[in-house]
């Protein structure tokens, strides 16, 4: 009787979270209008845990340091409409345009704007349930050429010449070739509690490699004469000197099937020991207090890399938006 006492005692004093399973219709649909705030600077106590069931998140404390709306509609008549004949979802994120197709097998992102991929990239794999393991691709996203004011922008005279040891003056058209490739696994479930409230949720980990082939046609302005640069890096590049042709980005994302919220409740980017490197983004209320945020927030002044203020209107440059709050966006521009 002792030993049934016992397991009864051990079954009742152990916290036992749902199993969840998340399916399309427990993400956004056309007329969903979620907001997303940021807290750059989340407080040391908060880290993403372990993997494995009966997990508790508390990002209670998270602050408010941003705050984006998604408005998520009618892919028809939107301006990219026409690029676009497989997709029944679009997110508007300031003023960008996401085109995705969402079905019972996942949620696929077709394209952002008037960059369409040469092959869809899976954003969701579904239905999601503990244990989920899959990878997608590796699959050519994007094959583009450029050329005109953008590629002169990216590459002036000056880098060209670098690149040609002084043979050419002028870049006339760039192939990029990007290749994606992410494995998906959702590591753990249970529940998080956040700013918004406290969820039962599965946890995707997404692991996004990106490998990027950049082929450029130089030539010199006076004799014309020209040749194929391939390969090339883009830490050669000073407007490239920051990315990698080839990268790594690690991602956790908190999904629930709450019906009461939708898509994501928290996400963040990690490095190799799982350490939070971008701050952590999470869904809250359209309350009063995203008025007062955007009220208090004003734009002071858009300066150049010099400092230098500068007209908004200026294209090709880039510019540092400076609020009131202490915020600074770096923007760049490109007509």
């Amino acid at each position: 009787m002792r030993t049934i006492y016992f397991v009864l005692a051990c079954l009742f004093a152990t916290n036992v979270f749902p199993q969840i399973t998340i399916n399309d219709f427990d993400l956004v649909e056309q007329g969903d209008v979620l907001y997303k705030a940021y807290d750059e600077n989340p407080i040391s106590s908060i880290n993403i845990g372990s993997s494995g069931i009966n997990q508790n998140w508390d990002f209670s404390t998270l602050q408010i340091t941003e705050i984006d709306t998604l408005n998520f509609i009618s892919p028809v008549g939107t301006a990219y409409a026409n690029l676009y004949t497989n997709v029944n979802l679009c997110m508007e994120d300031k003023g960008s345009l996401s085109y995705f197709n969402k079905n019972s097998s996942s949620l696929d992102l077709y394209g952002r704007n008037d960059t369409v991929f040469n092959n869809p990239a899976v954003f969701f794999p579904l239905p999601l349930d503990y244990g989920l393991s899959m990878t997608d691709g590796p699959n050519v996203v994007i094959e583009q050429n450029i050329t005109g004011p953008s590629l002169s922008f990216v590459l002036p005279a000056s880098t060209v010449s670098t690149l040609t040891n002084g043979l050419a003056n002028q870049a006339d058209t760039a192939l990029i070739q990007i290749t994606n490739t992410t494995d998906f696994t959702v590591d753990a479930s249970g529940v998080i509690t956040t700013p918004l409230g406290t969820f039962d949720v599965l946890r995707l980990k997404q692991v996004q490699s990106t490998s990027s082939i950049l082929n450029i046609y130089v030539s010199d302005s006076l004799t014309q004469i020209g040749t194929w640069l391939t390969n090339i890096s883009f830490s050669s590049i000073p407007l490239l000197s920051n990315f990698s042709n080839d990268q790594e980005e690690i991602l956790y994302q908190w999904l629930t099937n709450d019906p009461s919220v939708e898509f994501l409740i928290a996400e963040t980017v990690v490095d190799s020991l799982d350490n939070i490197v971008e701050g952590i983004s999470f869904q809250i209320s359209p309350t009063t207090s995203i008025e007062e945020y955007y009220s208090s927030r004003e734009l002071i002044r858009v300066t150049d890399l010099l400092g230098r203020e500068i007209r908004v209107t200026d294209n090709n440059k880039a510019l540092f938006y400076i609020y009131n709050d202490g915020t600074v966006e770096k923007k760049i521009v490109v007509k």
